[in-house]
């Protein structure tokens, strides 16, 4: 059965929208955009229905982070909101495949959903405001093994910036997993930048080197 990703603050809207499609279809809703974030990283859904306006981060921001991301940017999203249908071609520049208007139409949405096939792989390098909880594991300066829990501060599609109490050298690498109650191995990073001025420890521009991960830091 294929899957589809709920993302939305309203959960009566869930509730409605799981009661409509889960006949045909395995559900994962939630109204928390960073455990969806996660939850589309390590589901890999069929196709996203994500909502415009939620409180923590906006569907506009999150549709562009799901869209650039090189694991979730294979995913057909669908905007399912009840603001202005003007927005419609602003979301499809972000990636979203579709846009629907509160009440859905299901009709519209099943045929859509019974026909969309994977966008076509692309790279971008836009950066994206999305904390996403990490760890990170290897030897500092001093060879000294460590291993700390952090979160993003900046995002690409290929890489991340974050904090870490660890002294690190340029050319240095870590291990990284996202830490969503389990912990999704993700691979290795190298050091590419460091900043020491906004902190009481290192900022660290870090670039995921997996070929499998394709990030690359901006």
């Amino acid at each position: 059965m294929r899957q589809i990703l709920i993302i939305d603050d309203d959960e009566a809207m869930r509730q409605v929208i799981r009661s409509r499609l889960e006949n045909k279809y395995s559900i994962i809703d939630t109204g928390d955009p960073e455990v969806a974030f996660a939850a589309a990283l390590e589901g890999k859904p069929d196709a996203i229905l994500l909502d415009l306006s939620m409180a923590k981060v906006s569907g506009f921001e999150l549709c562009k982070t799901l869209s650039s991301f090189s694991l979730t940017q294979h995913i057909p999203i669908f905007i399912i909101t009840g603001e202005d249908s003007r927005n419609a071609a602003f979301c499809k520049k972000l990636g979203a495949s579709g846009f629907f208007q509160k009440p859905i139409d299901f009709e519209r949405l099943n045929s859509q959903l019974e026909c969309c096939s994977s966008k076509s792989e692309r790279r971008s390098e836009v950066r994206f405001q999305l904390k996403v909880i990490l760890k990170l594991k290897g030897k500092d300066r001093n060879g000294a093994s460590f291993e700390t829990r952090t979160s993003t501060e900046d995002m690409s599609a290929n890489g991340f910036q974050s904090g870490c109490n660890a002294e690190l050298d340029e050319g240095m690498t870590v291990e990284v997993w996202l830490c969503n109650g389990d912990e999704h191995y993700i691979g290795t990073a190298r050091v590419v930048r460091i900043d020491r001025t906004h902190t009481s420890f290192p900022c660290y521009g870090f670039h995921l080197q997996d070929k499998t991960t394709q990030w690359v830091f901006n």
